[in-house]
């Protein structure tokens, strides 16, 4: 018979324990670093903190690594997602300051729209160039990666473009229920994502063309169809996530807004157990990874990282995070119970 796993075992094999362990182990480091770090204060009705701080910065992460997971369960990889955010936040504040009102919530509505509903058309370009042309997924970003940045800079003339508007700063700045709008609003596209790939058909459609393309075709599968989906959904999350950071400083600066969000989404995605080589995904691993991403950020300059490593102390952490995650490191952790003795078959007498 099969040996029954222990509870210990069972645990380890839980694709969310290692980034949530990971996560806990830096709020453990802030914590020593600074003992104050997790404390929460309520203040003109909101709430501030190291920990309020945190989900706030995730947010922008959180939004674009969404769509990645989407389309990284599909075989693809979006590297556009932060020349998208770029044109996104580009498109918005130009048509915010060449507005009759700028400080008007109807203009900045209008000028958030318009700016999601073009970073839509981008995602769904670059599912035109994967699913009908059939370029491969990283040829076809890297397309957009470089030329998306020099039309967010078209559009607004090479200069970095300041808005006034209380509406527009409040995706970033604002709150609601007392916690930071902008991840309100990550955690309501969380939940709209959650609702359409787990209680429908669409997330077991994507996982199918991410397992095997051909056998989801002769199923009947419309691969195209899903894979125009998942990179135009990714354009409306970078679109957004674009608004979100341009909000924070209420200007575009066309030339490094969003500049490598994209591997930070990628290492949300993959901290989350979500495998590049496609098929099954999880949207609650991104989250617990876009949040891992966040409190490293905080975690660097608050224990006295010079900010010439920051990349690199960075780099170090996600590899060990990484390596934990691997098949061959889970086996080392691997309990196992002594086997039980087999009794011998007595031997058969005479009749």
């Amino acid at each position: 018979m099969p040996e029954t796993p222990t509870l210990a075992q069972r645990l380890l094999r839980q694709p969310l324990l290692w980034p949530v362990l990971a996560l806990l182990a830096l709020l453990v480091v802030n914590v020593l670093a600074n003992p104050s770090f997790l404390d929460i204060r309520m203040q003109d009705g909101h709430l501030y903190g190291n920990l309020i701080d945190i989900v706030r910065n995730s947010a922008p992460v959180l939004l674009v690594a969404l769509g990645m997971t989407l389309v990284i369960a599909t075989r693809g990889i979006d590297l556009s997602v932060g020349a998208i955010a770029a044109i996104s936040a580009a498109v918005a504040c130009t048509r915010i300051v060449g507005a009759g009102d700028e400080g008007a919530l109807t203009t900045a509505v209008m000028a958030c729209t318009y700016a999601v509903a073009v970073c839509i058309v981008l995602g769904a370009w670059n599912g035109f160039l994967v699913s009908v042309l059939g370029i491969q997924p990283i040829i076809a970003t890297l397309v957009l990666m470089v030329a998306g940045r020099g039309i967010s800079m078209a559009i607004t003339d090479g200069q970095i473009t300041t808005v006034r508007n209380s509406w527009f700063s409040d995706l970033a700045t604002g709150y609601a229920l007392t916690l930071p709008l902008a991840f309100i609003i990550a955690l309501g596209v969380f939940t709209l994502t959650a609702v359409l790939t787990r209680r429908t058909a669409l997330g077991m459609l994507i996982e199918a063309v991410g397992i095997n393309p051909e056998a989801s075709r002769l199923a009947g599968v419309r691969s195209r169809t899903i894979i125009w989906t998942v990179y135009a959904f990714s354009g409306f999350c970078a679109g957004f996530a674009g608004l979100v950071i341009a909000a924070n400083t209420n200007s575009v600066n066309a030339n490094s807004l969003g500049l490598w969000i994209e591997l930070d989404a990628i290492l949300a995605v993959v901290i989350g157990g979500t495998s590049l080589a496609g098929g099954r995904f999880s949207l609650t691993g991104t989250l617990v990874g876009a949040l891992f991403i966040a409190t490293l950020a905080r975690t660097i300059p608050n224990i006295g990282i010079p900010s010439e490593l920051n990349y690199l102390f960075k780099a170090v952490v996600v590899i060990a995070v990484c390596l934990l995650q691997s098949p061959k490191m889970r086996a080392l952790f691997r309990i196992r119970r002594p086997a039980s003795p087999v009794p011998a078959l007595a031997k058969a007498g005479p009749a």
